[in-house]
């Protein structure tokens, strides 16, 4: 197989550096955005790249860059509101998809609206390819085969979080505060989800629930850390690769000691979805304060922070089976390597299967291993400290019921 890769979105923050690491991977994406000007800048940094003129708001505009068999990147976010014309266009086509959404309500659409769709045409949609959420899905798949060898694996933990080194050596876990850790495009999609409901995979099936219901640490560097439940692309993925799990949970940990507080606040995610008046004012509110930050995160937070993802198996006991850490540079790094990997692995070889895949069906564990670790995320060195993670907040937490 072998197709043209386009990357729309290319001149945005995250747009701009899955292009460069296209590039260092040796492929010519196509660049298309809003903006001939700005294309063309990217494209002459770039070496000369082809560009192509297309706006989510003219689907057909997105829909022209495609043929059969063509690899689609795209990092234009918000997903939930900006993200169906390029799925579209890929369904259309008969292409391969890959995004950079972390959005649970968008991740759950590409699944359940999307898939039938891709199948019927051989589109092949792979949401969710970066940092959010690929490598508690290959953290959690490891984890899921060393854990066969102990028992049978009924649930996975997945955690995220970030430590970022103080400049005289010490270390910050949470999210980093020296200056804005996050762009403006990534605060604006937890704004476009901050009062929608996320997903879990319990009692074998997947659910609604509200983000944050459940609370519990990690083991991270020898520290126990606090991490809240999200909805991810794990509760699709993992239940593929290990049919009996009952209990799928991805936790993120970027809240640090303010973890205690979104948990709390979960219980007002109902209300917020019966009462539209208060979720438009929530998200109001978050829209001004992601309508402050800067375009790009704080490069100096970038260089010195570390992702970390832990998974966890038990079994129906409750007993661990097995635990895998990864680390890896920052998230922006994750994303775009992971992207440029994708594309150019899709587009010279194809993937496994058609419809809405996830990464480890659609490029095997070891070769998404692989993969990954050409993007920068490798096990953990040894001599982390002791395992210490415990469960606490809510009941279900400490079960994984």
């Amino acid at each position: 197989m072998t197709g043209k890769v386009v990357l729309l979105g290319a001149t945005g923050y995250t747009g701009a550096r899955v292009a460069q690491s296209l590039v260092a991977r040796g492929a010519a994406p196509v660049l298309a955005g809003r903006s001939p000007e700005k294309l063309a800048a990217l494209s002459g940094r770039l070496g000369g790249l082809p560009t192509a003129v297309a706006d989510v708001g003219d689907p057909a505009s997105v829909r022209a860059l495609l043929d059969a068999g063509d690899v689609l990147v795209s990092t234009v976010g918000p997903f939930t509101r900006l993200g169906g014309p390029a799925v579209d266009a890929a369904v259309a086509a008969g292409a391969v998809y890959l995004d950079s959404t972390g959005e649970p309500p968008f991740v759950r659409r590409v699944f359940e609206q999307y898939g039938p769709a891709a199948e019927r045409s051989g589109a092949a949609l792979l949401t969710a390819f970066g940092n959010d959420y690929l490598p508690g899905v290959l953290a959690g798949a490891l984890a899921v085969r060393e854990a066969r060898g102990a028992g049978t694996p009924a649930r996975v933990d997945v955690g995220y979080f970030i430590s970022t080194e103080r400049s005289a050596g010490g270390t910050r876990m949470g999210a980093a505060r020296a200056g804005q850790p996050f762009s403006r495009g990534t605060l604006n999609s937890l704004v476009g989800v901050a009062a929608e409901p996320v997903h879990t995979w319990r009692d074998g099936e997947l659910r609604s629930e509200a983000a944050g219901v459940r609370m519990r640490t990690f083991d991270v560097r020898g520290r126990p850390r606090p991490g809240v439940t999200i909805g991810g692309s794990e509760q699709f993925a993992l239940p593929r690769f290990e049919p009996g799990l009952q209990v799928v949970d991805v936790y993120l940990g970027w809240f640090g000691p303010a973890s205690g507080a979104v948990h709390a606040a979960s219980g007002l995610t109902p209300w917020l979805s019966r009462i539209p008046a208060l979720g438009r004012a929530v998200t109001g509110l978050a829209g001004l304060a992601a309508g402050r930050a800067s375009e790009a995160p704080d490069p100096d937070n970038l260089a010195r922070s570390t992702s970390h993802f832990v998974a966890e198996v038990f079994d129906d006991a409750g007993t661990l089976l097995a635990r895998t850490r990864l680390v890896a540079p920052d998230a922006y790094a994750i994303t775009a390597d992971l992207l440029a990997w994708g594309a150019t692995r899709a587009a010279g070889h194809g993937v496994h299967g058609t419809g809405a895949l996830d990464p480890v069906g659609a490029f095997g564990l070891d070769e998404l291993s692989a993969g990954a670790a050409s993007a920068g995320i490798v096990p953990a060195p040894d001599g982390a400290g002791p395992d210490n993670g415990s469960d606490s907040g809510a009941a279900a937490g400490a079960t994984g019921r």
